[in-house]
């Protein structure tokens, strides 16, 4: 007998109020199985976005902005 067959003979015996709850927790596992190769999707959609997103500041030799160019400025309400 493999697993789901003894899975299905211990859910046969089990009230219909406790099935459905078993069916629930089913229904969650599969939807978080199925999950998993999405975010492992985004998340190499994510790195190849932030590597070309970066592409070239590697060879930038000076800043942008210098501290020179800061200003801290306060209003007063």
């Amino acid at each position: 007998m493999n697993v789901a067959e003894k899975i299905d003979n211990q859910v046969r015996s089990l009230p219909e109020q406790t099935q459905a709850e078993v069916l629930d927790f089913v229904e969650y596992l599969l939807t978080k199985t199925e999950q998993k190769p999405v975010r492992d999707e985004e998340q190499e959609w994510t790195r190849m976005s932030l590597a070309s997103a970066m592409r070239g500041l590697e060879e930038e030799s000076e800043p942008e902005y210098t501290e020179a160019d800061l200003e801290e400025r306060f209003s007063s309400s």
